[in-house]
């Protein structure tokens, strides 16, 4: 990653549902709200709110309040068989230009005149994704030459600035100081 150009992006499209269906329906813009996520949405909120994680512990911050996915994505997929449009797998804001799962956690993502989400980490897909479209799942995922696992279906954060997301914003990436932790799933 090199630090000293500007690491920019464009929104292609924002998403949201108020009920927990995998797809997110696409709109014309989106709300964020500060330490909550996207208004209207099913995943909106200071706690988390995915069912298996409500589950486990409800009480557990909610660090997967937006989910971003790159639309470079999609185009590999479409290479591969696979149709997949933008909140069809449930992300929120679909980008182009800007590597997301390059960047480090605590990055962020200054979209649009006034949004600021903050990178807590990666999206871990789930067997959702072949009930969506059989083989989804082992299409989202890689190994790197060492053969560590690659997750390939965004990343999720947190609101640090409210604001409305729209296609067509642009997105600028800051990075945080030294040393960078890598992504992890959240």
């Amino acid at each position: 990653m090199n630090v000293l150009e500007p690491i920019t992006g464009t929104v292609v499209a924002v998403s949201r549902s108020g009920e927990h269906s995998f797809s997110k329906r696409s709109q014309e813009s989106i709300r964020l709200r500060r330490g909550l996520g996207v208004e209207g949405d099913a995943h909106m909120g200071e706690t988390v709110k995915h069912r298996s994680r409500v589950a486990r512990d409800p009480s557990q911050p909610n660090l997967r309040q937006v989910h971003l996915i790159h639309s470079e994505l999609f185009d590999e997929l479409r290479e591969r068989g696979f149709d997949i449009q933008p909140g069809d797998i449930g992300e929120n804001i679909t980008t182009r230009g800007i590597a997301l799962l390059d960047l480090p956690v605590h990055t962020l993502l200054y979209i649009g005149h006034s949004a600021v989400v903050q990178i807590t980490g990666l999206r871990n897909p789930c067997r959702q994704l072949d009930v969506f479209r059989e083989g989804l799942m082992a299409a989202v995922l890689n190994r790197d030459k060492d053969g560590n696992l690659i997750r390939k279906a965004g990343v999720m954060g947190i609101v640090r600035v409210g604001g409305e997301v729209r296609s067509g914003d642009l997105i600028r990436a800051e990075l945080p100081s030294l040393p960078y932790k890598p992504l992890e799933p959240v």
